[in-house]
């Protein structure tokens, strides 16, 4: 009772304003909230006044975390049992800290009201086998892992029978995960100590996938009884101490020493191996670049020879071990950022290059402001927009780019003859055709400089933590450009990747005064333990506020059964009217079929279109940081299939990266970006053409 007295002293009512992000293109909204601590609900409205309305959300807070973020002082989370989740941030730190102990509070008091009224169901005690009877040396290739189990119920003394948890209860525990986990020490060993090759060898695959399974499962029953030990340790004071957040640990096994069967570890917590010579000069050159803005002479570009087709499953296939140790360390919902994943995954291009890759259309691109109206300029850009992402993927399996170290630039442009962009007719009057967009044969004549447009391109990553790319491209003949920045996160979701591209691009058509805001969808990288593929998933929106359109895009994932891959639709509306005056629908990587409100039909098979190939600089012309040059070791050396070479490549420039944010750190000198300038959220090119070309008035 003496808990519950103390408990009663600080659930008075809270109430108040917050901002509550919603999504890429609403943001923050200011919404009231209100702590229903008798109820335990956690409801906001639109403002106080519709507070006696129905509330617009509700959470039930039993069982939820709440979470200070590391983003700011003003961020916190309330992440329901549900898994529904409010990200609200207050006006100032000690505003935060209110709300968050109040939530806590009565968090902590409904969630162990449930716990009292259901007591735990009777536990279960399961057992690997005893050493004497291992059924390893038993085991026939044809018998599944699973034998390895010899799975037995039994009561465990004095356990549950009370209600709360005592401490003579959580020391019972302790022993019995001490004891599971010794004893799958013990499994690990026997698995390492067979042969690599043979009937039974330590590389079977259900063996590796045990071992996987297990270390995660140990893994998550320390953080659970780690939870238990908070929960227990709050019970006995009251409360809990203030800021104190319940939070998945850190992996409790080094990785560094879970590399064997006969394989050299591929890459390592902590870089200890000297720096390869070329990388080392390099460090020497970063404390003495220039870090002002270079114009890049357009002449100096030749068209790019550059084929790195992803096609080889060799490497992924050798390493499945090391695949398997790697999830085992993982947990759900885990970011990866700062998670070193083995080279051999990698693509040999950087991030910033796959950006400039969404640009291999330009003639769909400079087309957009060709459109006669703000409808077909709309639809025109949809068509853009959905056709950018098949060239971003260098091949069907799925492979990471490198990650961009601060600093790094990446600059390319194309030429595009101007006989080859679409005019102004608009797209909802022109016959139904299917779009091919066929190659020029190789005998064509080569376009002069002066019947092409030129779309150049930049992107530097202008953020290390968190990992923030800027890219900027534009056609100055046309009086048109994009700018964007886009934060990846990347989070692990059992057998899949996620990947989050938290920002925004904005299209400007000077021509047309127009600005169209866009956001990026989320990428899978599926099935990662046999042939990794990706797909792309979510809602994204583009909108145009002067003229009143938008659209709404739909990447859908693949359903557990059934469906198709890589599905897309999308709707364009005016939102004046709120008439949906195109739809389309197919897939991102294969046939789009577009309709129009008169009922004309237009398919764009994406198999057919042109590429155009990207102009880059000679290496020997290109800055030290520039992408190509940069990472030439680490691209060789995957091109030769020299894992471990490219491993230590990487390794070098990532310890470079550390080092010179150490410096920076301990002298108090910001990091200078070279091309792009911080304006509030975003990142903005230093030298947009808005600045110097005026806008025209909206039609």
């Amino acid at each position: 009772m003496k808990y519950h007295d103390k408990m009663s002293d600080h659930m008075e009512s809270v109430n108040g304003y917050l901002m509550k992000y919603t999504n890429l293109v609403t943001g923050w909204q200011y919404r009231f909230f209100v702590l229903n601590n008798e109820a335990g609900l956690l409801e906001y409205f639109v403002n106080e006044q519709s507070r006696n309305q129905k509330p617009r959300g509700t959470l039930q807070l039993a069982g939820a975390v709440i979470s200070p973020s590391d983003e700011d002082s003003h961020t916190f989370t309330v992440n329901a049992a549900s898994g529904e989740q409010y990200k609200l941030r207050a006006t100032d730190a000690k505003e935060r800290q209110h709300w968050v102990s109040r939530l806590q509070i009565c968090t902590q008091h409904h969630t162990e009201a449930i716990g009292k009224n259901n007591p735990p169901l009777k536990s279960r005690s399961f057992s690997l086998a005893s050493s004497g009877n291992s059924p390893i040396s038993q085991r026939r290739p044809s018998q599944n892992a699973m034998s390895f189990f010899n799975v037995g119920h039994s009561k465990l003394q004095s356990v549950n029978k009370r209600a709360h948890l005592h401490p003579d209860h959580l020391v019972e525990v302790r022993e019995m995960m001490s004891h599971a986990e010794g004893q799958q020490r013990d499994l690990i060993r026997r698995i390492e100590c067979l042969p690599a090759s043979g009937l039974l060898s330590s590389l079977d695959q259900d063996l590796l996938m045990l071992k996987a399974t297990s270390m995660a499962t140990m893994n998550c029953l320390n953080d659970c009884f780690h939870i238990l030990q908070l929960q227990h340790a709050s019970h006995q004071k009251g409360a809990l101490p203030s800021g104190t957040t319940i939070e998945w640990l850190e992996p409790k096994i080094p990785l560094s020493n879970h590399y064997k069967n006969g394989a050299e570890q591929p890459f390592a917590t902590e870089p200890s191996k000297p720096m390869a010579a070329p990388e080392a000069q390099c460090v020497a050159e970063s404390g003495v670049l220039a870090r002002e803005p270079e114009d890049i002479n357009a002449d100096d570009e030749v068209e790019d020879t550059c084929d790195n087709k992803e096609d080889d499953l060799g490497a992924v296939e050798e390493q499945r071990s090391v695949i398997l140790h790697l999830l085992s360390q993982l947990k759900l919902g885990m970011d990866l950022t700062r998670v070193v994943l083995p080279t051999f995954i990698l693509e040999k291009r950087s991030l910033l290059e796959m950006y400039a890759d969404f640009m291999s259309h330009p003639d769909l691109f400079i087309g957009i402001t060709n459109g006669a109206t703000p409808e077909d300029r709309m639809i025109r850009f949809v068509e853009y927009y959905l056709t950018s992402f098949h060239e971003g993927r260098k091949g069907a399996i799925a492979k990471k780019p490198y990650n961009p170290i601060i600093g790094e630039t990446f600059h390319c442009s194309w030429r595009m003859p101007k006989s080859e962009v679409a005019s102004g007719v608009s797209s909802s009057s022109s016959t139904p055709a299917i779009t091919d967009h066929a190659p020029l044969p190789e005998e064509a004549p080569t376009q002069g400089v002066s019947d092409c447009y030129t779309v150049r391109f930049v992107a530097e990553q202008v953020s290390h933590h968190p990992p923030v790319s800027g890219f900027y491209a534009e056609c100055a003949e046309r009086k048109m450009c994009v700018n964007a920045h886009v934060w990846t996160k990347s989070k692990f979701l059992g057998m899949s990747i996620g990947v989050t591209m938290v920002g925004e691009g904005v299209l400007c058509l000077l021509e047309h005064g127009e600005e169209y805001t866009f956001s990026l969808p989320c990428a899978y990288a599926r099935s990662i333990l046999t042939v990794p593929w990706v797909e792309l998933g979510g809602k994204v929106s583009v909108n145009c506020p002067k003229t009143g359109y938008s659209a709404s895009i739909t990447f859908h994932t693949k359903p557990f059964y059934g469906g198709k891959l890589h599905r897309v639709t999308a709707e364009v509306k005016y939102n004046l009217t709120n008439t949906v005056v195109c739809r389309v629908q197919g897939e991102w990587n294969s046939v789009l079929e577009f309709t129009y409100s008169n009922g004309e039909t237009k398919f764009v098979d994406l198999a057919k279109l042109t590429v155009t190939k990207k102009r880059v600089r000679p290496l020997e012309k290109q800055d030290p940081f520039e992408s190509r040059r940069l990472w030439k070791n680490v691209t060789d050396s995957l091109r030769e299939s020299e894992i471990d070479k490219a491993t230590e490549h990487k390794r070098s420039l990532e310890e470079r990266q550390r080092t010179e944010e150490r410096l920076r750190t301990e002298t108090g000198t910001p990091w200078k970006t070279k091309y792009f300038i911080k304006e509030g959220d975003g990142w903005v090119y230093h030298k947009p053409l808005w600045k110097g070309i005026p806008s025209q008035p909206a039609e």
